[in-house]
């Protein structure tokens, strides 16, 4: 038994396909199960349950995956331990980044880092913030960059640094009727509002903005923020944008009323919502000042009243 084998085993048990495990690994595919079924040989016992259409753990197989990803956790600490020992800032940093986020943010960071500290290598995950705390408990990823609190619903082992607060922003059909005020008071949105789909932070963050329990328009929510701004400029309702996603919706001509037919209006908020983002990550992570330095270059890459 080896950690190689192991690795493809953990591999099938999260894709349930081992055509979709052997993409992953970068392997071919008659490898990873000739591997696996050594490895059930060298156990004596059946680790997977295969049929035509997919692949099921047997009970002894979910009982060892347990103990599989503990030794492949620990596997990756001793080399992730060696790596900080040679220099912590030189070699590969698995980031997640929420979706709302990482189109905005990540053209504005990862240029500085890479010339700040060229030997650090950003792997990037974008996915949920279910999908990326799961990714730190399984030592999948090093750090996520979140918009919501995760130390708060007691994971005890995540650690955050909350970087930076990001106001929130009203987004408007043109000639909707808040569109006559300078400053939109947030509560007066909650009448149309629409929102993200489920599992996106942003939509809680909206909703209690707007003191609002669910968006009239629940049936319209949008996987993506171009999505829903193309829904607001086409009438459906309102909506909440973070500022860093500004620049780019205007780029886009989606944020100018009147462009391309498909405009929206943009007003600052009276109660000056915001969002705040987090650098999470696990306490135990042994490269500290990798992720002090993708704090650093945040934290001047924003603007400066954003600080916290």
């Amino acid at each position: 038994m080896n950690l190689q084998e192991l690795r493809y085993f953990a591999a099938v048990a999260e894709f349930r396909h081992f055509g979709r495990a052997a993409e992953a690994c970068n392997v071919s595919q008659p490898t990873l199960s000739s591997q696996i079924r050594k490895l059930e040989e060298e156990l004596g016992v059946t680790l997977l349950e295969r049929t035509n259409k997919r692949v099921d753990m047997t009970p002894v197989g979910r009982l060892i995956l347990e103990h599989a990803h503990k030794a492949l956790a620990e596997a990756g600490q001793i080399e992730a331990v060696a790596q900080a020992a040679r220099d912590p800032l030189v070699g590969a940093l698995r980031l997640g980044v929420i979706p709302t986020l990482a189109p905005y943010l990540l053209p504005l960071m990862l240029g500085p880092l890479r010339k700040a500290f060229p030997g650090l290598a950003i792997e990037l995950w974008e996915d949920q913030t279910r999908a990326l705390v799961e990714g730190l408990r399984s030592h999948r990823l090093d750090a996520a960059l979140v918009g919501s609190s995760i130390s708060s619903t007691g994971t005890a082992e995540i650690t955050e640094i909350v970087l930076f607060a990001e106001p929130l922003v009203a987004v408007l059909p043109p000639k909707h009727r808040l569109t006559k005020s300078e400053t939109v008071d947030e509560q007066d949105m909650a009448e149309d509002l629409l929102v993200m789909a489920d599992g996106h932070c942003l939509a809680n963050q909206t909703l209690t903005a707007c003191g609002a329990k669910v968006g009239l328009q629940s049936t319209m929510q949008a996987a993506t923020l171009e999505t829903l701004v193309n829904l607001v400029a086409a009438g459906y309702g309102t909506t909440l944008i973070p500022a860093l996603a500004v620049p780019w919706l205007e780029n886009r001509g989606l944020a100018k009323a009147g462009t391309l037919n498909r405009g929206v209006e943009m007003r600052p908020l009276l109660q000056k919502s915001t969002r705040m983002i987090r650098l999470a990550s696990r306490p135990g992570f042994p490269r500290p000042q990798a992720l002090r330095a993708i704090e650093k270059v945040i934290r001047k890459a924003v603007p400066a009243g954003w600080s916290v």
